[in-house]
């Protein structure tokens, strides 16, 4: 009998600190345990981002993702069944991108900032985590890593901030933080929070 995979959904704001726990929290367990099913490369083609009254791409809307193709990805890695993906590259044109492949397991990890926003999505969640962080903190660490990862000035970040990042937060994000089931505070550090994840989890690991 094949037992139903443990589906865990993984949100927080932009720069909420998502990439480094979740990479910890992979490292707790081996490849053939659990499985990440990111948000990121389930992007529209850029032509089908909407662009602001300034025509700057607003990549921080709901719209932005195919998230129908999203859950039925994530239905199929629920039902046994390999999946693949052609990776986003955040329109790097230097970049090839691949082919990524998802392979069922008892743990599905399904990550982005509007997982719990898009219902088909959300009813497919057995547990809902939230990563909380101070606005403050969340810019400031947007600043270091958009100049680093994809060579935005300041100038460009805070427009992008002020106008896309931080109004998709308080309507698509911040709502929906009372209906997890964990909120981890990540101002400092995420460990403890982490911890509890990771222990949960593993109880539900088929022995």
């Amino acid at each position: 009998m094949i037992t139903k995979p443990f589906i865990v959904g993984i949100t927080g704001g932009s720069a909420s600190g998502k990439t480094s726990f979740l990479r910890d929290l992979m490292s707790a367990f081996s490849e053939d345990q659990i499985c990440l099913i990111s948000q990121d490369n389930y992007y529209r083609d850029l032509n089908s981002i909407q662009v602001d009254e300034n025509g700057v791409h607003n990549f921080d809307l709901p719209e932005t993702i195919d998230h129908h193709r999203y859950a039925q990805h994530i239905q199929q890695l629920r039902a046994g069944h390999i999946v693949e993906q052609l990776e986003y590259t955040f329109n790097k044109p230097n970049v090839t991108p691949k082919i990524l492949t998802f392979r069922p397991a008892p743990i599905i990890v399904v990550e982005g900032i509007f997982v719990f926003h898009f219902k088909e999505i959300a009813d497919l969640l057995d547990l809902k985590v939230f990563i909380s962080v101070k606005n403050q903190v969340k810019l400031d660490r947007r600043i270091k890593r958009d100049f680093e990862e994809r060579g935005y000035d300041l100038d460009d970040v805070l427009y992008r901030w002020k106008h896309h990042v931080r109004p998709t937060y308080q309507q698509f994000i911040k709502p929906y933080k009372a209906e997890a089931d964990l909120v981890v505070p990540n101002n400092i550090h995420y460990r403890k929070g982490l911890d509890v994840l990771i222990a949960y989890l593993k109880a539900h690991l088929p022995s």
